[in-house]
C-alpha cells in the first residue's frame, strides 16, 4: 500500500514504563542524522511521540548496547524506564529472562519477574547512587532548597509538603542554573506520603514534564532515605503514571528498580 511512498522507511516498536514512552529503532537507521531524526520521530503531532528514543545495536557481551536522545534531539546518559522498555522489547523477542543492556552510564542487568501478554515487571540493577549535599539556588520565582543526586544521570530532589502550583516553572528556571549543572539536571518534586512512600512529579531534561522517571523515582527514594523521611530499604515511589518500587540499603549498596514496561505498537515511520 504504501510501497510508493519513496524515503526511507524505519520500524520502530513503541514501549511506555508507567506513561514514560520511548521507541526502540536499530542504530543502522539513524546514520548521522541521529538528532534531528529523534526529534522528528518523538513529534507527538507530526511524529510518532515519545519521551526518547533508545537507539540500539548487537553486542557480543552483552544483550544488547543502546543510545538515548530525548525528544529535543539532546543525548543523555541513561533512564531506567527506557532500558526496561528496552528489556522488554528483548524479553519479548528472545524469551530471555536476564538482560544485560549497556547504557551510556554502564551496564544495567534487568531480571523478569513475570509477564502478562505486552506488559513485563523487572527488577533493575541500577547500580551505586551518588548523593550530594543539599544546596539552595535562587531563582526569580523565589529560593529553593534540593538535593542532587546522580544515578548516572543528574536529578536535583526538591521536598514539598504539597506541589506548588508553578513548579513546572520552577523547574525550567532551576535547569537554567548551569553554574550548578553544567550538563543540565532532572528535577524531581516529592511529596512523602507514608512511612515507606513518597509520589513525585518529574520534569526532565530534554524532555519536559513526564509520567514517570526510573531514575528520577531511584533519585527521589534515596533522597528520602538518606534524609530520614522515610524508612528503608524499599520504597515505594508513585508518579502519575503509576508505581515502582526501590530498594536500597544505603552507602556503597547498589539499588534495585522495580516496575513495568509495556510493549504498546510497532510500525514503520516514513522518514
Amino acid at each position: 500500500m504504501f510501497e510508493n511512498f519513496g524515503g526511507t522507511r524505519i520500524p520502530f516498536v513503541k514501549a511506555s514504563a508507567c506513561g514514560n514512552d520511548f521507541l526502540i529503532i536499530d542504530g543502522i537507521y539513524a546514520k548521522d542524522e541521529k538528532r534531528e531524526l529523534t526529534r522528528r520521530l518523538c513529534d507527538r503531532n507530526n511524529g510518532v511521540g515519545a519521551d526518547g528514543v533508545e537507539w540500539i545495536r548487537r553486542d557480543a557481551e552483552r544483550d544488547a548496547v543502546v543510545d538515548l536522545v530525548n525528544a529535543d534531539g539532546s543525548p543523555a546518559e541513561v533512564s531506567g524506564n527506557g532500558t526496561r522498555c528496552v528489556a522488554a522489547y528483548l524479553a519479548a523477542e528472545s524469551g530471555k529472562q536476564r538482560l544485560v543492556i549497556g547504557t551510556g552510564a554502564g551496564d544495567k542487568v534487568c531480571l523478569l519477574r513475570r509477564r502478562d501478554r505486552a506488559t513485563f515487571v523487572f527488577r533493575s540493577e541500577m547500580g551505586t547512587p551518588h548523593v550530594g549535599e543539599p544546596f539552595a539556588l535562587k531563582l526569580q520565582t523565589g529560593a529553593v532548597q534540593g538535593t542532587p543526586v546522580g544515578m548516572g544521570n543528574p536529578h536535583y530532589i526538591i521536598f514539598c509538603t504539597e506541589y506548588p502550583q508553578d513548579w513546572r516553572r520552577i523547574a525550567m528556571e532551576v535547569q537554567r542554573q548551569e553554574a550548578a549543572f553544567h550538563g543540565g539536571v532532572n528535577v524531581e518534586f516529592v511529596r512523602v506520603t507514608g512511612p515507606s512512600s513518597v509520589e513525585i512529579r518529574i520534569f526532565e531534561r530534554g524532555a519536559g514534564e513526564t509520567l514517570s522517571s526510573g531514575t528520577g523515582t531511584s533519585a527521589a527514594a534515596v533522597a528520602s532515605l538518606v534524609a530520614h523521611k522515610v524508612e528503608g530499604p524499599l520504597v515505594h515511589v508513585a508518579s502519575p503514571g503509576g508505581e515502582q518500587t526501590v530498594e536500597w540499603a544505603g552507602g556503597e549498596a547498589g539499588l534495585i528498580l522495580e516496575g513495568p514496561a509495556e510493549i504498546i505498537c510497532e510500525g514503520v515511520y516514513f522518514g
